[in-house]
């Protein structure tokens, strides 16, 4: 899908992979709308790129789908949909306080795959109603999964849990979008500089990446912005997730 010109949603736009994405699609020539929280500095984003911002909170559901109508109105059309939004805790699945807090788990889930398959749906919603291009394209649909969704470090089991769904939505959705000539994606990112690990010490960095094979280092946001937008302009790229990770393989700590 040709990018200039085309509508993107940025979930999670104002900080990191998705502000990164968001400013590599606007040079482009795309028109964006950044969805992030209230508190984030998703307006100053969007008003730097000439987009709109919405304010939302992804675990209230009901709130999402106002949000990004609102977005997709003020776009007059959607063809991109780009969610880096997510999190996680640190609990073992049986730890020295008991077993692992439910709410806890449930509440990662919700942030991650619960969030991630909701903006998807309605995503796919909007982009239905487009016209296809000339290749039968409505629309791409790109999420974020993580390098944990394969190789789940100890006290990551809520988070491997909700990034493994959305790497193993992608096919099935792919599959049940198709016929509307629509593509979905996940990126599985490695450990990248974001508000996440910006304190991270540079000798603890250091042994973070020391697995990787080249480069051992954070990946940088600008990086998974160019996979998202190399995904965007590639037709044959379709139901599967693409590991962003310079060789790394995560061990159990």
């Amino acid at each position: 899908m040709e990018i200039k010109g085309k509508k993107a949603v940025l979930v999670g736009g104002a900080s990191g992979m998705g502000r990164a994405s968001a400013q590599l699609l606007a040079a482009g020539g795309a028109h964006i709308a950044v969805l992030d929280r209230l508190e984030s500095a998703g307006a100053e984003v969007a008003a730097a790129l000439g987009g709109s911002f919405h304010p939302v909170d992804v675990t209230d559901f009901e709130a999402t789908e106002s949000a990004l109508a609102a977005a997709v109105q003020s776009l007059g059309a959607l063809h991109v949909s780009i969610t880096t939004a997510g999190g996680g805790t640190v609990q073992r699945t049986l730890g020295r306080n008991g077993p692992h807090d439910l709410d806890a788990f449930r509440q990662v889930l919700d942030l991650n795959a619960v969030a991630t398959f909701n903006i998807s749906r309605l995503a796919a919603a909007h982009m239905s109603r487009n016209e296809p291009d000339g290749t039968g394209e409505r629309g791409v649909i790109v999420n974020t999964s993580s390098i944990a969704a394969f190789e789940g470090q100890v006290g990551q089991v809520a988070y491997t849990a909700a990034k493994a769904a959305i790497a193993g939505m992608c096919l099935t959705m792919a599959r049940d979008l198709g016929s509307l000539g629509i593509r979905v994606l996940a990126i599985a990112p490695s450990l990248f500089e974001t508000g996440a690990t910006e304190r991270i010490s540079s000798e603890s960095r250091a042994a973070l990446v020391k697995d990787a094979a080249f480069p051992r280092r954070l990946g940088r946001p600008e990086e998974y912005a160019k996979l998202a937008l190399a995904i965007v302009d590639n037709p044959m790229l379709n139901g599967q997730c693409l590991r962003l990770d310079a060789g790394q393989r995560f061990g159990p700590r």
